[in-house]
C-alpha cells in the first residue's frame, strides 16, 4: 500500500567535458563520479558542476585519437588508490587520478567485452572477444579461464529417471520422431535483432556466484550460466525463447532478472540459481514497441529499475521505470521520461551502494542526475466519516484506491481504480477536511487529473470498480469522477522536476521544483486558469514562485490548522504562510520563540497539536522519531496522527497509542522509552514488521500492513475507548453498544462513563438499543465495580462523569430500577424478559416479584401474538436462576399454581414434591405458611405465621424460638402483658445466663416482671444497685436488705479491697437512716 515519493533531485551539466560519455561508476570519495569517455577517464564533482580531475588515455596510446575507442568497464579501487579501466581493445589499466599515471596490468589480444568486479572487490571477471571468461584476483593474478559456452549443464545437474519425458510418451500416428521434432523447433529460439550480442555479467549480493548471459553460437539464442568463485559451472538455464540481453541478480540472492519477448507480450522473467524459470510480470507495452537495455536491482532488493528505449526510429524516447512487488504483484511506481533528444539519451544508470533509494543517471550530453526516493503512504487526511479513509496505490497508468471505511480489501485488489492515459508518478489528496476524499493525480507528462466526489450523477468510464463491484452486484461505495485535467504551460514544469504535489484547501496546488543551483529549491504556487470554451484541457497559472535557500525534502499540510511545513535537507523547518496576501516563508518557531530544526533529515513529517501547541513530527529512515527538535524515540517504524491521538509501531513489534491532548513532550518521551504494562491501554502486540497504513475516522480501525504485503485490521484499545466515550457523550448508545459488544469491552462502561447522564437518558438508551437480548446482555454484565477506575482509566486523566445524588445506593440496584421503570413505561409486554432480568439482577434478587409477574402473565393472557407467554418467561427465569432456588422462591409465594408451574419445568420427580404440596394444601392457612417458611428456613416469617395459629401451637412456637435463637423476633410478636411474652422472656433469660450474659438476662427478667430471677442475675453480674432495687421490688425487710448489702459488699471486697471504705464509711456514718431508702435514692 506504499508508493515511491521523490524526496530530492539533483542535476548538473558538465559542458567542459571532452568527448562523449560511455560508462560511469561511483567514486569512493563522497560527491565524486568517475566517467569513462572515448578519450579517457574523468572525475566529476556534481556539487561544483565541474571536472575535478582527468586522465587522458589517448595521450598514453591506450585509446585511438580519432575517438573510436571504447571503455567497457570502470571500477574504483580505494585500497589501491587507483581506478581500474578496461578497454574494448583488451587493455586493463590502473589509473591514478592524483598523479595521472596509467599502468597497464594486462592485455587480451582478442579484446574485452565486459569487466565485472565482485561485490567485495576480491575478484574480477573478464569476458574476452574469443567467448572466454577469465577469473582474476584483485592483484590481477589469473585463477582460471573457461569457455563461456559449455556442453554440460553444470554441477547442479538434476537427477532424472526419465519419467514423463517426451521421448517416452505415445505420439499416435506421428511416431516417435514427433518428440524430437518439437524439441528441435523449441530450440530454434533466436535473439532479438537489436541485441548487441555482448555477454552480460551479474554477481550475487554475497559474491559467491556470478551469472553470465551470452548468445549461443549454435542456436543464436541467449543462455544464462551460473558459475562459482572458482569459475566452476553450476547450472545452465533451460531453453528460453527470445531471451534478451538485460540481466541482474537480486542482491538478496533469490532470483536473476531478465526480459523475454513472447508472442503477445513483453515480460520480465525471473530465473533461479538452478536455471529454471520462476515467476514473471508483463511490461505495459506492445510486442516490439520497446527494447530493454538494462535491469538493475537496488541494494535492498526492493526496487527493480528498467531502462527502456522505443524501437521507433523517428521518435526514440528513453524511459526509466521503477517496479516494486507486494503480495505477488508487481507495481510500476515511477516512470521517468527523458524524451527523444540525443543529449538526453541515457548512457548508464546506477543505484547507490549505501542509500538503497538513490539512483544515479548519466546522459549523453554530460547531464548527470540523481534521484532520492522513499516509501510513503498516500491517504486522505480528513477526520470525518465522509472521507472513507481512502488509500491510493500507484500501479503504472492506474491508481488503485481502497476505501477502508467500507471494506478492508487486501492488495493488489482495491475498491476501485482510476484509469489514466499516462503512467502516474504522484497522488495528492485534498487537504480540506470536507473534501478529503478528492484526489489530484500527476502523471509522467506532468498533467494533473482532478477527481472529485458527489457533484456528478454520470458514471465515469475512467473509474472502474475492483473487488467490491461488478458481477451483477450493486456497489455501496461512492466513486469519484474526473472533474478536470490540467496540463502544464509553465517553464517551471520540467520533466522530473516537480515533487511534493500538495492540494491546498483553496483548490490551488503547491509543488517543489529544482532551483538554479544544486542546493536550492523553488516553491511553486499554482492556480487554475479560467476555462476556455472548447478546450479539452485546462491550464495552471504560476501564481507565485518562492525561492528556498536549501533543498526541500518534505512538505506537509495540516487539514485542521491549514499550516504548511517545509523541511530542508539540513533539518530546518520553515512555515509557508500561503493564506497571506503576499505568501512568505518563515522559520517554524516553538512557543518560546526558538527555531525548530530536526537533528537529522526526516522522510516522513506530520503536523499535530500537543497540549494545545502546534508541533511538527518527524521520522528518519533510521527509525528516529522527533517532536520539533526533541528526539523522543529511536525505535519507531511508522506513525500516524488521528484527532488528538498519536499511533506508532516500534521495532519491538508493538503498536502504541498516546493521547496528546493533555500530554507534554517529556511525558510522551517517557511513555515511548519505557515498556508499558502488557495490559496497558496504550500498548498492544502486533505482527513482526507491521506498519501503519491508515486510521479510519469516526471508527476504531487501525489498518496495518505486514512485510509480505497482506493487511491486518486491529482495534487499538485506546482508540476504541476514546470513540466509545465520544459516542456516549453524544448519546449515541447504539453505536457504542455495538462496538463494545463486537470488541468485547465490558458493558459497565456504558454507565460508569457518566452515571448521571445514563440514568437521565435511560429511555433513550432502551429505544436506541431496541433489542431485548441486548438489554438482557447489558444487565447480566453489570457489576458493582467502577470500571473507569479499574479496567478502563482515561488516557488523558480527565473524566466527565458526574457523581450520583444517592451514592449510598448500590450501582446495580439503581440501574435495574431506573431501567425497569423506563421499560415499563415504553412497552412492558415487549420488554417483559428484560424487566424480569432487572428484578433478578438486583441484590438481593427480587425473585418473588419476578415469579409473581410470571404468574400474572398466566392469569392475564395477552391477545398480542408477539407478547411473551408465561411459559416463555418461566423458561427464561430458569435460564437465569437455578431451578431449585427458583422452586424454593416460588414456594415462598404460597401460590401452589406457581409452584407446580415451576416444578413442571424442573427436573424434579413429581413423587417428591406432589405429596408435600398435597399435605400443605390440607393445612390451615397460617400453619401452612409456617410450614413452608420453616421448610425454606425463613424462621422469622415462620414465627409470624405460627403466632397466629392460637395458644395450642405456642409450645411448638417456643421450641422453634429456642432451636433457632429467635428470641428478639419472638418478643416482638406478643404484647408485654401476655403470659406468652413472659414465657419467651424467661426462656431468653435462661439462654443469656447460659452464655454468662448476666446483666442482659437480668434486664430481660425485670422487664417481664420475673424479679426473683432478675435479682439473682444482677447479683451474679455484680450490679449491686440494680440488685437492691429488685430486692425492694420483692418486699425485702431492712434486715434482709442489710444482709444482702453486706454479702454483696464482701463479694465486691474480694474482687477489689479498696471498695471496703466506701461501703463501711456510709454504713457507720448513717446509722439512723433507712438503708433501703438510701440505696434507692443513690440509684436514682
Amino acid at each position: 500500500m506504499r508508493n515511491l515519493r521523490l524526496l530530492r533531485t539533483g542535476g548538473c551539466r558538465f559542458a567542459a567535458a571532452p568527448g562523449a560519455p560511455q560508462c560511469f561508476c561511483l567514486s569512493a570519495e563522497p560527491d565524486r563520479v568517475l566517467v569513462g569517455s572515448q578519450h579517457g577517464l574523468l572525475e566529476l564533482g556534481p556539487a561544483r558542476d565541474s571536472v575535478t580531475r582527468e586522465v587522458s588515455l589517448t595521450a598514453e596510446g591506450f585509446m585511438p585519437e580519432d575517438g573510436s575507442g571504447c571503455i567497457v568497464g570502470i571500477e574504483d579501487l580505494p585500497e589501491q588508490e587507483c581506478v581500474c579501466v578496461a578497454t574494448a581493445a583488451g587493455d586493463i589499466l590502473l589509473c591514478n587520478l592524483s598523479t595521472k599515471q596509467v599502468e597497464c596490468v594486462g592485455s587480451v589480444d582478442s579484446g574485452l567485452s565486459t569487466m565485472s568486479w565482485s561485490p567485495d572487490q576480491e575478484l574480477v571477471l573478464l569476458a574476452t572477444g574469443q567467448q572466454t571468461l577469465i577469473m582474476m584476483t584483485r592483484d590481477f593474478e589469473p585463477i582460471t579461464e573457461k569457455q563461456i559456452h559449455q556442453d554440460e549443464f553444470g554441477e547442479g545437474k538434476f537427477v532424472a529417471l526419465g519419467w514423463g519425458k517426451k521421448e517416452t510418451q505415445f505420439h499416435g500416428s506421428e511416431g516417435k520422431q514427433a518428440a524430437h521434432q518439437r524439441q528441435k523447433l523449441h530450440s530454434q529460439a533466436l535473439m532479438q535483432s537489436w541485441d548487441d550480442g555482448r555477454p552480460r555479467v551479474t554477481w550475487r549480493g554475497d559474491g559467491q556466484f556470478v551469472a553470465v548471459s551470452a548468445v549461443c553460437p549454435e542456436t543464436g539464442a541467449r543462455k544464462v550460466r551460473v558459475w562459482n568463485r572458482e569459475l566452476v559451472l553450476q547450472s545452465t538455464s533451460e531453453p528460453i525463447s527470445r531471451l534478451e540481453q538485460a540481466l541482474s541478480w537480486k542482491p538478496s540472492g533469490s532470483l536473476i532478472a531478465s526480459t523475454q519477448e513472447k508472442p503477445n507480450r513483453h515480460d520480465v522473467v525471473f530465473l533461479e540459481k538452478n536455471g529454471l524459470l520462476h515467476g514473471e510480470f508483463t511490461l505495459p507495452f506492445q510486442k516490439g514497441q520497446v527494447k530493454v537495455n538494462e535491469l538493475l536491482w537496488n541494494a535492498d532488493s526492493t526496487i527493480l529499475a528498467i531502462w527502456l528505449e522505443d524501437l521507433k526510429v523517428e521518435n526514440s524516447n528513453t524511459n526509466i521505470q521503477l517496479w516494486t512487488t507486494g503480495n505477488y504483484h508487481w507495481y510500476l511506481k515511477q516512470s521517468l521520461h527523458f524524451g527523444s533528444l540525443e543529449e538526453n539519451q541515457l548512457v548508464s544508470l546506477l543505484w547507490d551502494r549505501e542509500n538503497p533509494y538513490r539512483l544515479y543517471v548519466l546522459c549523453q550530453g554530460w547531464h548527470y542526475l540523481s534521484y532520492d526516493w522513499h516509501w510513503t503512504t498516500d491517504h486522505g487526511m480528513g477526520e470525518n466519516s465522509q472521507h472513507m479513509s481512502n488509500v491510493a496505490v500507484i500501479d503504472g497508468d492506474k491508481v488503485l484506491v481502497t476505501a477502508f471505511q467500507h471494506a478492508v480489501v487486501p492488495p493488489p485488489m482495491c475498491t476501485y481504480e482510476l484509469q489514466l492515459q499516462q503512467a502516474v508518478n504522484q497522488v495528492a489528496f485534498h487537504t480540506d477536511p470536507k473534501h478529503s476524499g478528492d484526489m489530484a493525480v500527476m502523471d509522467a507528462c506532468n498533467k494533473i487529473s482532478v477527481y472529485r466526489y458527489g457533484r456528478s450523477t454520470m458514471n465515469d468510464p475512467t473509474v472502474r470498480f475492483g473487488a467490491v463491484g461488478g458481477n451483477g452486484f450493486k456497489a455501496a461505495v461512492e466513486t469519484p469522477y474526473l472533474d478536470k485535467t490540467y496540463s502544464d504551460s509553465n517553464e517551471v514544469m520540467n520533466p522530473l522536476g516537480l515533487r511534493f504535489l500538495t492540494w491546498l484547501p483553496d483548490d490551488s496546488f503547491l509543488v517543489v521544483g529544482q532551483g538554479q543551483h544544486a542546493a536550492q529549491s523553488v516553491l511553486h504556487h499554482l492556480t487554475a486558469v479560467p476555462h476556455v470554451t472548447g478546450a479539452e484541457e485546462e491550464h495552471l497559472n504560476l501564481r507565485l514562485s518562492v525561492p528556498v535557500d536549501g533543498e526541500v525534502i518534505s512538505l506537509c499540510c495540516s487539514p485542521v490548522t491549514r499550516t504548511v511545513a517545509v523541511q530542508l535537507a539540513d533539518g530546518q523547518i520553515l512555515k509557508y504562510v500561503w493564506e497571506a496576501s503576499a505568501p512568505v516563508l518563515e522559520p517554524w518557531q516553538t512557543s518560546n520563540g526558538s527555531a525548530v530544526q530536526f537533528p537529522y533529515p526526516c522522510v516522513q513529517t506530520s503536523i499535530t497539536r500537543i497540549s494545545g501547541e502546534e508541533m511538527i513530527l518527524g521520522l528518519t529512515d533510521r527509525y528516529r522519531f522527533f517532536v520539533n527538535d526533541i528526539e523522543v524515540a529511536s525505535n519507531i517504524t511508522s506513525f500516524a496522527t488521528y484527532n488528538e491521538f498519536l499511533l506508532v509501531t516500534t521495532n519491538s513489534h508493538t503498536c502504541q497509542c498516546f493521547c496528546l491532548k493533555n500530554m507534554s513532550v517529556k511525558a510522551l518521551q517517557a511513555g515511548l522509552s519505557s515498556a508499558a504494562a502488557p495490559n496497558s491501554e496504550t500498548l498492544r502486540k502486533v505482527e513482526r514488521g507491521s506498519r501503519i497504513i491508515t486510521v479510519v475516522p469516526q471508527d476504531t480501525k487501525v489498518v496495518l500492513q505486514m512485510p509480505r504485503g497482506n493487511l491486518e485490521t486491529v482495534h487499538h484499545r485506546a482508540l476504541v475507548l476514546a470513540q466509545i466515550r465520544k459516542w456516549l457523550d453524544r448519546l449515541m448508545f447504539r453505536e457504542a453498544f455495538q462496538c463494545m459488544r463486537k470488541l468485547r469491552i465490558n458493558l459497565n462502561l456504558l454507565y460508569d462513563h457518566n452515571p448521571k447522564l445514563f440514568l437521565e437518558n435511560a429511555e433513550t438508551f432502551i429505544r436506541q438499543i431496541d433489542s431485548v437480548s441486548s438489554i438482557n446482555l447489558f444487565f447480566t454484565e453489570l457489576k458493582e465495580e467502577d470500571f473507569t477506575k479499574s479496567m478502563y482509566p482515561s488516557l488523558n486523566g480527565t473524566c466527565n462523569a458526574q457523581p450520583l445524588q444517592h451514592s449510598d445506593q448500590k450501582k446495580v440496584n439503581v440501574i435495574c430500577d431506573v431501567m425497569r421503570v423506563a421499560m415499563e413505561h415504553i412497552d412492558p409486554q415487549k420488554y417483559c424478559l428484560s424487566i424480569l432480568t432487572a428484578h433478578v439482577k438486583k441484590s438481593p434478587p427480587e425473585l418473588e416479584i419476578a415469579l409473581q409477574k410470571v404468574h400474572d402473565l398466566q392469569e392475564n393472557v395477552s391477545p398480542d401474538v408477539k407478547a411473551v407467554s408465561a411459559e416463555e418467561a418461566l423458561k427464561y427465569l430458569l435460564f437465569l436462576v437455578d431451578v431449585n432456588e427458583l422452586y424454593d422462591y416460588s414456594l415462598g409465594t404460597y401460590d401452589f399454581d406457581l409452584v407446580i408451574m415451576v416444578a413442571e419445568k424442573s427436573q424434579k420427580d413429581p413423587k417428591e414434591y406432589l405429596p408435600f404440596l398435597n399435605t400443605l394444601q390440607k393445612m390451615e392457612t397460617n400453619y401452612q405458611r409456617y410450614t413452608i417458611d420453616r421448610h425454606l428456613k425463613r424462621y422469622t416469617k415462620a414465627l409470624g405465621h405460627l403466632s397466629k395459629c392460637g395458644p395450642e401451637h405456642f409450645p411448638e412456637f417456643l421450641n422453634l424460638v429456642k432451636d433457632q435463637n429467635q428470641y428478639c423476633e419472638a418478643l416482638k410478636l406478643y404484647p408485654s402483658s401476655t403470659q406468652e411474652y413472659k414465657d419467651i422472656s424467661d426462656a431468653y433469660g435462661e439462654y443469656l445466663i447460659q452464655k454468662q450474659l448476666y446483666e442482659q438476662a437480668a434486664l430481660i427478667f425485670a422487664r417481664a416482671g420475673i424479679f426473683a430471677k432478675a435479682l439473682d442475675a444482677f447479683q451474679s453480674s455484680g450490679s449491686w444497685q440494680q440488685a437492691l432495687c429488685m430486692a425492694s421490688q420483692l418486699g425485702y425487710t431492712k434486715d434482709k436488705l442489710s444482709n444482702l448489702a453486706r454479702s454483696m459488699a464482701e463479694a465486691e471486697f474480694m474482687k477489689d479491697p479498696l471498695k471496703e471504705w466506701e461501703y463501711g464509711s456510709w454504713e457507720c456514718s448513717l446509722p439512723e437512716l433507712d438503708i433501703s431508702i438510701f440505696f434507692f435514692c443513690h440509684l436514682m
